[in-house]
């Protein structure tokens, strides 16, 4: 336990110590980069103001997530199911895939207006992409000599599928929560770049806009915090469902 902890910690450290050092190293103006101690500090004395707009982020990118996760896996599912499905939707998917969110964003703000639910749907419009992948990888990486077992002792179709399938495709299908986490936290900040009243994004702005590097970069760790936080629940969640799958156990690799 000591030891996930002790590397990361250390990596943080040289990236403020180097940061630190760089400023008087090349004489770099506080405008263009300011010192870590001044963000730390901006951190603190802005907490409530930061807070606040970071529970809207986080908010969003949650609600993006979860919408994923119930549209995402269930889609995923069918696809494997349905041959024709799969061929007539897949396409569509990878095209909405190619459409730049920046463009999309507007159109969504427009038409939904500058609530938390635009912001939402542009987390999903990101995020539910690689569940569905996942979740297709995850349902078609199961041994054949399982299902072959289960029809042998007569299981049900439902029946393989609780106890066979989806078992087996929740590594896959957790690889792919993972980097949807961190899509839905980018989608959230795009949609608040276009159009809000609050969150991350709007802040991020408006420090772009007044030259308070600041406060962007303080913003900038306030989002680095909320997509750790986030990708360490969904990495928890991994190890309370699957802890029997060698990806998350402790003697899967020897220690160093």
């Amino acid at each position: 336990m000591l030891k996930n902890w002790m590397y990361p910690t250390i990596a943080v450290i040289g990236v403020l110590a180097l940061w630190h050092v760089s400023i008087p190293l090349f004489g770099l103006p506080p405008y263009l980069l300011p010192p870590p101690l001044s963000v730390i500090e901006r951190l603190w004395t802005d907490s409530a103001f930061l807070g606040h707009h970071s529970w809207v982020t986080s908010v969003e990118t949650l609600g993006g997530f979860l919408l994923s996760i119930a549209v995402g896996i269930p889609l995923g599912i069918l696809l494997v199911w349905s041959r024709p499905l799969e061929r007539a939707i897949m396409p569509l998917l990878v095209v909405s895939q190619a459409f730049p969110k920046v463009a999309v964003a507007p159109l969504i703000i427009i038409w939904f207006g500058l609530g938390l639910f635009p912001k939402i749907l542009i987390a999903f419009s990101v995020a539910f992409f690689p569940i569905v992948v996942s979740t297709v990888a995850g349902m078609r990486s199961v041994d054949a000599d399982l299902n072959d077992l289960a029809r042998s002792m007569r299981a049900g179709a439902l029946r393989t599928f609780l106890r066979i399938r989806l078992p087996y495709a929740l590594p896959q299908i957790f690889s792919g929560l993972k980097v949807a986490i961190a899509f839905a936290t980018v989608g959230a900040v795009v949609g608040e770049w276009v159009g809000a009243e609050s969150g991350l994004g709007y802040v991020l702005l408006s420090a772009n806009a007044n030259l308070d590097t600041t406060l962007l970069f303080a913003v900038l760790v306030a989002l680095m915090l909320i997509g750790l936080v986030f990708y360490y629940l969904v990495e928890f969640s991994e190890r309370f469902l699957i802890p029997w799958h060698i990806s998350v156990r402790s003697d899967a690799l020897p220690s160093v």
